[in-house]
């Protein structure tokens, strides 16, 4: 009879359970790496999002928001909107943020429901990133910002800021949310290769994602009780060189049991159909805001049993928002009156025009590269004209290349469209970018350097460096610091032996050249290299580098790769007559500098 019993209650448990398991359709609408592109581009000048069918212009705030409100209306009770990070740092748009806010602001007026935290985030440190979120809160609602796997220093104060925000829940390492009857469990997470790219949110530590992610499912499966678990992963996919799909979130997918969906970043890698791994789809829309992700779950019994997905491209077809739009348009009145007008410039006078694309994609074939020998040679252009001091080198590496020149209907291009390729970073002088900075190396240092820049690219294309100044002549066949066979500096070769005390400038923003510096270290001493001022003295604080282009002026007068650029296209002459200087014919094609004399061999 107590068997007959149990056995009565046990059937009962399972229907109840199985009852209580939801179905229905579900929506999703991602993005990731937006970058602060709240514009469509580019050329910018010809974004018109309150018009249609007249531009060839991708992006921007408004047709996204657009976007968003289109889908609520058709699904308003089942639609959920997140991103997957990196939504901050890539045009002139970021600089204001600690100062006043924006962008949150306007994603949740958009209708985003969840925002993960990426790298980018952490730019300019936590108590930064501490004063844009207090700052938008300020101004009005934001969305539900998420981020798992940190761990404060409790010896430091310099992320007490940021800690408070977990404290009182204004950052989660979940959120939840209730759309169209189904409990969602939402996390984010930060994958390795973002950490090793974020040196600036120190003293807070980016933990391991995949301990981070068992840790948050377990609690959301069985504490929380969600129906579904979306992990919003700033971690990435690529593809090997057979054409298989590999990366973090494969291996995410992999070896963290409970996860319904992943919406990935940072690799800035477009996906038209989602790639599935262990029955997990992962899905990623670019980068820029170029796409939008759309995402229908078909639910039975809290399992996905069938899915659609589409990537939307955002384009000149779509009707934006002109609220959202004149709110960004106010945005831009203030970049013109704060950092454009004083410097002489503004945001939509044409610089240059170009009837050709100049690209450098770090994913694709740097060595086809037109752009990156471009801003290599603005830099040295830059600094021999207009500093006090002048440089023999100048280099660039393709991970801080972030756009490239777009053609569009008439060529012309302008500030924003040239900031938007190197924006990067940040000095002290209140105007965006990483400062220009100048180390003097002998030959022979310059030379181990060269060799482990030609090598770095087989870690990560981001390394793969553009250099001014400099041939290079090396052989591909030779093994590490035996590559390099001739160096030529202004035209003329270079001896290479540690008998020759001549030192040679070498320019690169701040960030770079730090690399320079921790060389000695990262090899184990194995490659010694003493980076030295002009007078021959080692350098003692990277700052002391930072290239002073006012000497007269109190304090360091910063260069800025963006500024650079800028100078450089002025320099360009008027081909056709109309005022506007054009890109030569000679960036055309890439110029070759790294020359290998072993193919063939």
């Amino acid at each position: 009879m107590k068997r007959i019993l149990f056995s009565a209650v046990l059937i009962l448990c399972v229907v109840f359970v199985y009852s209580q398991q939801k179905s229905g359709k579900l929506v999703i609408l991602h993005t990731n790496d937006l970058h602060s592109n709240l514009t469509g581009f580019s050329p910018e000048s010809e974004y018109t999002p309150c018009l249609v069918g007249d531009d060839s212009t991708r992006a921007g705030f408004a047709r996204i928001a657009a976007i968003i409100d289109a889908e609520k209306l058709k699904n308003p009770e089942n639609l959920l909107v997140v991103d997957a990070g990196d939504f901050l740092m890539g045009t002139f748009f970021h600089i204001f943020e600690a100062s006043s806010g924006f962008e949150l602001n306007l994603m949740d007026k958009m209708g985003y429901d969840v925002v993960s935290l990426g790298n980018h985030e952490f730019d300019f440190g936590p108590k930064t990133l501490t004063r844009i979120i207090n700052t938008s809160l300020q101004n009005g609602e934001i969305p539900a910002l998420t981020l798992a796997n940190v761990k404060f220093d409790e010896k430091s104060e310099d992320d007490d800021w940021f800690k408070d925000l977990y404290t009182i829940g204004i950052v989660r390492p979940y959120q939840i949310v209730e759309k169209g009857g189904f409990r969602i469990g939402i996390f984010g997470i930060i994958g390795e290769d973002s950490r090793q790219v974020a040196p600036n949110a120190a003293p807070l530590e980016i933990t391991d994602r995949i301990k981070a992610s068992k840790k948050i499912v377990k609690t959301l499966r069985e504490e929380e009780k969600v129906d579904l678990v979306i992990c919003l992963s700033h971690s990435g996919v690529t593809k090997d060189k057979k054409g298989n799909w590999t990366g973090e979130d494969v291996e995410l997918a992999e070896k963290v049991k409970g996860i319904d969906v992943i919406v990935s970043g940072h690799t800035h890698t477009e996906i038209f159909d989602p790639v599935w791994v262990n029955g997990v789809p992962i899905v990623q829309t670019g980068s820029q805001g170029k796409n939008i992700g759309r995402f229908e779950l078909n639910i039975q019994d809290g399992k996905i049993v069938s899915a659609k997905y589409q990537l939307l491209p955002v384009d000149d077809n779509i009707y934006g928002d002109c609220k959202i739009h004149q709110e960004i348009a106010g945005r831009i009145r203030m970049i013109d009156d704060s950092i454009l007008r004083p410097m002489g410039l503004g945001y939509f006078r044409p610089l240059a025009e170009t009837d050709y694309e100049l690209i450098c994609d770090e994913y694709g074939d740097l060595d086809s590269s037109n752009l990156g020998p471009v801003i290599s040679d603005a830099i040295l252009y830059y600094v021999n004209t207009f500093s006090p001091v002048k440089t023999d080198i100048t280099l660039i590496a393709a991970g801080m290349v972030r756009d490239k020149v777009r053609v569009g209907n008439n060529g012309v291009q302008t500030v924003p469209d040239i900031f938007r390729i190197v924006s990067l970073g940040e000095g002290e002088d209140g105007v965006p970018g990483y400062p220009l900075a100048q180390v003097y190396l002998t030959a022979h240092e310059l030379k181990n350097v060269i060799e482990l820049l030609l090598v770095a690219p087989k870690q990560k294309p981001s390394y793969y460096c553009f250099f001014s100044g400099v041939n290079i002549y090396y052989d591909g066949n030779k093994g590490l610091l035996k590559k390099i066979q001739k160096i030529e500096i202004g035209g003329k070769e270079v001896d290479m032996s540690k008998d020759n005390k001549t030192l040679y400038s070498l320019t690169a923003n701040s960030y770079m050249l730090e690399f320079v510096s921790e060389i000695k270290g990262m090899t184990f001493g194995l490659v010694k290299v003493e980076p030295k001022n002009i007078s021959g003295e080692l350098i003692k604080d990277n700052k002391t580098t930072w290239i002073d282009f006012d000497a007269d002026t109190p304090g360091v007068q910063e260069g800025k790769e963006w500024i650079a650029m800028v100078k450089y296209l002025q320099s360009f002459s008027d081909s056709d007559g109309n005022r506007i200087p054009d890109f030569p014919a000679k960036y055309r094609h890439p110029l070759i500098r790294t020359i290998d004399v072993g193919v063939g061999k």
